[in-house]
């Protein structure tokens, strides 16, 4: 396969490491990096596979300015929820091309891990099942990669579990030990699946791979950076300190804002991406803790 990787980041350049084993590979981004195998933007985007690992939070005017349709396989590898427009990705993807042309990456996966090849598994979700194999085929031995027709689902999944994640981070900035972190893991969990439910997600995508597995990675461990939003906020940090050390897009941060944005709207009910917003907008981290506990 001829593939394009668009975006150039981490994860980026980890999933390019990856496919370019078995795949004639190119990679591209609107800044030029100095990567073996590195092509401008209007080169990249004639493959007839495009792989995009852009921000969430820049996808729509990306796609806006740069991107054509003209009949490419496109596996969108980015998590989260755009704020100005309420949109997931599938929504915002679908208007610039068919969604029988469009696939979706999610499941446990630090980029520095996908790198050194150590082994993960992954799920690639598509309305079009040949697509999601086709794009499993291009992937090398070290990942393990599921199908799913679940879209949706896959996508709440990747965007809360990065909100859950920075909720794991206060928490273990402040010290709460292990029996808190399971539990709030376990009701990030549960509150992940309430939202879902509402938009049609399947039950079984929150306890495999996309949901469970991700989650439980990103909310305990320093290698993630929603992560490592959660410890600044519990250390008193101000927000554009964090963010400024940690140098790389915390997805977490926009997309708790637009998770509660449209749980008010649709009167859903997300106690805990609630507080992480507060706490994101400068409430004290033990004050949200014990609002949490006092909650019905």
């Amino acid at each position: 396969m001829k593939i394009a990787v668009i975006g150039a980041g981490k994860w980026g350049q980890a999933l390019y490491s990856a496919l370019k084993i078995n795949n004639n590979c190119v990679i591209s981004s609107r800044t030029k990096r100095d990567i073996d195998g590195f092509v401008s933007l209007s080169e990249a985007l004639k493959c007839d596979y495009l792989l995009f690992a852009i921000s969430t939070q820049m996808t729509d005017e990306f796609l806006r300015l740069n991107f054509k349709s003209n009949n490419q396989k496109i596996l969108v590898a980015s998590k989260g929820i755009d704020t100005a427009s309420g949109e997931f990705l599938h929504e915002i993807y679908s208007k610039f091309a068919p969604s029988n042309n469009l696939a979706f990456l999610s499941g446990p996966s630090f980029a520095s891990e996908v790198i050194q090849k150590l082994p993960c598994a992954l799920v690639i979700s598509s309305q079009n099942m040949e697509l999601a194999q086709i794009w499993a085929s291009a992937f090398p031995g070290f990942i393990k990669p599921y199908i799913s027709d679940d879209v949706i689902g896959a996508e709440i999944c990747g965007a809360y579990k990065n909100v859950i994640a920075i909720a794991g981070g206060v928490c273990a900035g402040l010290g709460l030990g292990q029996n808190a972190r399971a539990s709030l893991i376990s009701r990030g969990l549960v509150e992940m699946a309430r939202f879902g439910e509402h938009f049609g997600a399947k039950s079984d995508t929150f306890l495999g791979l996309s949901g469970a597995g991700d989650l439980f990675l990103s909310a305990s461990s320093e290698l993630s950076r929603n992560y490592r939003v959660g410890l600044g906020l519990a250390s008193g940090e101000k927000l554009d300190k964090i963010l400024a050390d940690i140098g790389e897009v915390a997805e977490g941060v926009a997309t708790a804002k637009a998770i509660v944005q449209i749980s008010q709207q649709k009167a859903i009910y997300t106690p805990i991406a609630t507080q992480v917003v507060d706490m994101l907008g400068g409430k004290d981290a033990k004050e949200a803790l014990r609002d949490l506990l006092k909650r019905r």
